[in-house]
């Protein structure tokens, strides 16, 4: 029994409502003296005007720094500002930041690599495509097939010719074929500048 009452002395648990009511109930008035009871009256007057006269200074103090502020020409505004500059600042000064900075620097450069390496073997790869038998026959059958579309149309063959001088020459009559279409004024008086 000794060992139930000893630990439960050594309980450490928080306090329920009903413990926190019986310390409510207890009522300390009656403990102290009633000398005791005058002190803390005029010690909590005190305070009450302390807290009364420093929240007037401190209106009277805020008023102050308002009317400097606007005299300055200092807004609200110009404050947000300058509160951000300054917490950006002190958030770039930190080890952090300058951590995350330098990580994120570095992986950018390793990127910039990796994708300048996949970009030149890329153009690579496009080169030896080119002069791959494959892509040689594709160019071939292009330049059959516009070489008789034009014949088949009435234009002028130019004995077969390379695939860069069929798209030019596409490029070229399709550019004709626009100026021939565009209408042009019939007098001075319909040209607008």
């Amino acid at each position: 029994m000794e060992a139930q009452q000893a630990r439960g002395l050594l309980e450490t648990q928080t306090l329920h409502e009903t413990d926190e009511e019986a310390v409510n109930d207890v009522d300390f008035a009656s403990i102290i003296s009633e000398e005791e009871k005058e002190e803390l009256k005029i010690e909590l007057a005190k305070l009450e005007d302390e807290i009364s006269t420093l929240r007037q200074v401190l209106a009277a103090k805020e008023k102050h720094l308002a009317e400097i502020k606007h005299k300055l020409g200092i807004s609200l505004m110009n404050e947000l500002k300058q509160n951000f500059s300054k917490s950006w600042h002190d958030m770039q000064t930190t080890s952090a930041y300058k951590k995350t900075h330098e990580t994120l620097s570095h992986a950018g450069q390793k990127a910039t690599a990796a994708i300048s390496n996949v970009g030149t073997a890329i153009s690579k790869k496009f080169g030896d495509m080119r002069n791959s038998p494959t892509f040689k026959s594709f160019e071939e059958k292009v330049e059959t097939t516009v070489t008789s579309l034009k014949t088949k149309v009435g234009g002028t063959s130019h004995g077969g010719g390379s695939f860069e001088d069929v798209l030019s020459s596409t490029a070229h009559a399709s550019a004709q074929d626009s100026i021939a279409n565009t209408q042009l004024p019939e007098n001075k008086e319909d040209l607008q500048c």
